[in-house]
């Protein structure tokens, strides 16, 4: 852990103003999935998914299942409901946007075309191109082919990764950049360089495997990272909320 800290005070230098993303890593684990996200404005939720007997189940393992519930259950139609009921909006707030992160455990392609055939049922809920306040949908995880990913319904993203090379279709499915934070611990350089060609693509960066704590969410906004991954969305909202309310009592 040390050596993690360290080296993200290496970054600090490094820091750049970023409108700080949230995303609620393994959110289904939580007492109440998708309600505490949306409370916390995050800005993406992730679920991971199996494909068993026709059915897309949540859990973060197979040994899991047995006491899975189904992605229809838990995310889908609750945010069908929630649309209906905000008037083609996931919330009261007209702007906020969110997007559902799918991280496919396994199965890829078949498992993407089984997700697609589920969401094409709510496309006013889940396509930006039919509502520019839908949910925009991310998969991650077993992505499949990438050169493939064109043949998927157009409201099926996917999170690229940087040592991926993209040509231009395939570039406009890519959401966001997301990487492993381990090789990067104390590596500067590498990560300016690898934000650098993220937002150059004009995609948004993330990290997975992150330290997770107010010290470090604070280092990796200030380092530049545009998603900070996070098991505790709640107390992350109200450290960064804190910060501004703090940054614009003493201008």
């Amino acid at each position: 852990m040390k050596r993690i800290l360290f080296g993200l005070c290496l970054w600090a230098s490094f820091s750049v103003e970023a409108q700080v993303k949230i995303h609620a890593h393994n959110d289904y684990e939580k007492p109440q999935p998708l309600v505490n996200a949306l409370n916390s404005k995050a800005y993406s939720i992730e679920a991971d998914i199996f494909s068993r007997n026709g059915q897309l189940l949540v859990a973060h393992s197979a040994n899991q299942l047995a006491d899975a519930k189904t992605l229809n259950e838990l995310y889908i139609q609750p945010i069908v409901t929630l649309f209906k009921k905000n008037k083609g909006h996931i919330s009261k707030d007209k702007d906020y946007r969110i997007a559902l992160m799918i991280d496919v455990k396994e199965g890829g392609e078949q498992t993407i075309r089984q997700l697609a055939s589920l969401l094409a049922k709510y496309r006013s809920c889940f396509d930006r191109q039919k509502n520019p306040a839908a949910v925009q949908v991310i998969v991650s995880g077993d992505r499949g082919d990438l050169k493939h990913w064109n043949s998927f319904p157009s409201y099926i993203y996917f999170d690229g990764r940087p040592t991926e090379q993209y040509d231009n279709a395939q570039l406009k499915r890519v959401a966001c950049i997301s990487d492993a934070y381990s090789s990067y611990a104390e590596n500067r350089e590498k990560l300016n360089t690898t934000l650098e060609k993220a937002h150059q693509a004009g995609k948004l960066f993330r990290f997975w495997g992150t330290p997770d704590n107010e010290f470090s969410w604070k280092l990796f906004h200030e380092a530049g990272v545009d998603i900070i991954n996070t098991d505790k969305p709640d107390l992350c909202r109200k450290f960064f909320d804190k910060a501004d309310s703090s940054k614009v009592a003493n201008q």
